[in-house]
């Protein structure tokens, strides 16, 4: 694992071992002039605040702002994460990842099986394939794939942001994301 130095706290941090590639789940261009990679859980409550910031920084960095989402789900904690997962990687086989990401988070404080397969229904998908993509083990995989990569990386919980490669530590509040960001170009707000 790499690590860099961040001087608010003189702690080693690790950096972002496994880069952003079309496989990712992201939002505009890779590379982005900004880059912001997210190790979430579906059914974390800090996930869902986050979820908000960012789209804020969507909002307000446009298509300047790649962004990536990771499932990380944190099945000691929360029982639905893993299923809600799967069920976004299985969405993203009909090219509806977002479509399911932002359903998940819009309900997190209700998730079940039931209502993810619910919310499956209501989007445009073909839900037998949905259910077979499913049953079938390659969503699990995936998902399995990705946390252990988060693993390796020093991911530990949810949501873990990486700005433009560097783990952020202490928050996933609006400014401190839109400042570590922006911070090697000097953009300010």
């Amino acid at each position: 694992m790499e690590t860099k130095k961040d001087d608010r706290i003189g702690n080693l941090l690790p950096s972002l071992t496994l880069p952003v590639t079309e496989e990712d789940h992201h939002i505009h261009s890779i590379p982005g002039k900004y880059t912001l990679v997210e190790y979430g859980d579906f059914e974390c409550p800090d996930c869902a605040e986050g979820f908000h910031v960012v789209k804020e920084l969507l909002r307000d960095l446009g298509e300047d702002l790649c962004y990536v989402f990771r499932s990380f789900p944190q099945t000691d904690v929360h029982p639905n994460a893993q299923f809600a997962a799967e069920a976004a990687e299985a969405a993203d086989m009909q090219g509806k990842f977002w479509l399911m990401h932002d359903r998940l988070f819009e309900h997190q404080a209700e998730l079940s099986p039931g209502l993810i397969r619910d919310l499956a229904l209501n989007l445009p998908l073909d839900v037998h394939r949905f259910e077979e993509d499913l049953a079938s083990g390659v969503a699990r995989r995936r998902v399995d794939s990705v946390r252990a990569e988060a693993v390796q990386a020093g991911v530990e919980n949810t949501p873990t942001f990486f700005a433009d490669g560097r783990m952020q530590v202490g928050s996933y509040e609006y400014q401190p994301l839109y400042d570590a960001l922006t911070a090697r170009i000097g953009k300010t707000r």
